[in-house]
């Protein structure tokens, strides 16, 4: 037997998303675990993928992306934060916002380089970090509120320091960024050379008319920023898997080194298709009310129940403690909702490196009201 190398992430096994769903399905259960809406997504945007493909548009696309997709995503940026990227220099088309991710962390990142996460944390940050040789370092946002303390946060920055990582809207907190936060983080990295790593893919989920603050709205951020946003979120498509990065153009640069080696391109009809259908502003201005009715639904079903509802000011997941119910671990009670309750949620710990457990769940709510009535009608039962 040929004796293989050490393994580069010895302690990462399948996601929890892939296992909770695995269980959802092995017991039909509604499932609320996965980040994915379970409605086809508008039959304009899927008529015009029809088009391109039939007018030919198949082959490959330039590697940092269609100039028409990338011309629209400017001035989508530029009408909702005031800033401007060069579509063509500033701009990359990538295959979803986890690829982003993975190439900025690939670019930037070298070995002992330290970088500054916020846990709860969506799970592809940490292990791409270990992979290029960087060292993690966590602050943890704990519940009901999630608040960082940016005192803390300061003392974990020093001269290794390369890269702070953001996600906001934050999954699965549902915790946006207040510009008092920004504020406090301009001040951290003033006159150092860190990087900042934000992840917008939930950009336009946010709700009770509260503003995201993206990161580009602030020129001292800006400059030394590299923002991931997807339009699987946007426009309900995860399976497409196509995204972006906006970043001034000499960090663009550097982005595109790798991501040429990595993907290259992404798929050119879909680019276009895209790009037609953002040309109505409506089609991503209204997506705040679309999900804010999911989530005042699902709110109202459950306001009756022993479930404690957390804040949810962005995203499409919902936090519920449930310590009131029940005081198993996490994990074992998202497995025990599943087989036994039919409800298949994500336990809170698993965004952590050290397996918090504070009696928190996650349930997504980008569903159609039928599956979200039949998730209520079980979880009233407890």
């Amino acid at each position: 037997m040929i004796q293989l190398p050490l393994s580069k992430l010895s302690n990462i096994g399948t996601t929890i998303f892939s296992q909770m769903t695995q269980l959802s399905n092995e017991n039909e259960a509604i499932n609320l675990s996965q980040g994915f809406p379970d409605f086809m997504p508008d039959s304009e945007l899927l008529d015009y993928v029809d088009i391109f493909i039939k007018k030919g548009f198949n082959q490959y696309a330039p590697m940092g992306g269609m100039i028409a997709l990338k011309e629209e995503i400017a001035r989508k940026i530029e009408n909702s934060h005031q800033f401007n990227y060069h579509p063509d220099s500033e701009i990359t088309i990538t295959a979803g916002g986890t690829q982003a991710i993975f190439t900025t962390i690939a670019t930037f990142i070298k070995k002992d380089d330290e970088v500054i996460i916020f846990e709860p944390a969506y799970d592809c940050y940490e292990p791409t970090v270990e992979l290029f040789g960087g060292i993690v370092k966590r602050f943890e946002m704990t519940a009901p509120d999630y608040e960082i303390n940016w005192k803390t946060v300061k003392e974990l920055v020093n001269d290794n320091t390369k890269m702070i990582i953001l996600n906001n809207p934050n999954n699965p907190s549902g915790k946006i960024l207040k510009d008092k936060d920004i504020q406090e983080l301009i001040s951290i990295v003033k006159d150092t050379s860190i990087l900042i790593l934000s992840d917008e893919v939930y950009e336009n989920i946010v709700y009770d008319n509260k503003q995201h603050l993206s990161i580009c709205r602030y020129p001292e951020l800006a400059k030394r920023s590299l923002l991931v946003a997807s339009f699987g979120k946007l426009f309900h498509v995860t399976g497409w898997k196509i995204g972006y990065c906006a970043a001034p153009k000499n960090l663009t640069d550097e982005f595109r080194k790798v991501h040429q080696f990595n993907v290259f391109s992404v798929n050119t009809p879909i680019q276009l298709a895209l790009a037609e259908y953002m040309k109505n502003e409506d089609h991503y201005q209204q997506l705040n009310q679309f999900f804010q009715e999911k989530r005042d639904f699902l709110r109202e079903g459950l306001s009756s129940t022993s479930f404690e509802l957390l804040d949810c000011e962005g995203t499409y997941f919902q936090a519920l403690k449930y310590n009131r119910i029940s005081d198993k671990n996490d994990l074992d009670f998202a497995r025990e909702l599943t087989i036994q309750h039919k409800v298949a949620s994500v336990p809170f710990s698993s965004f952590y490196k050290n397996k918090l457990n504070e009696h928190v769940i996650r349930l997504c709510f980008a569903k159609k009201r039928e599956t979200l009535e039949r998730a209520i009608e079980n979880l009233s039962k407890l």
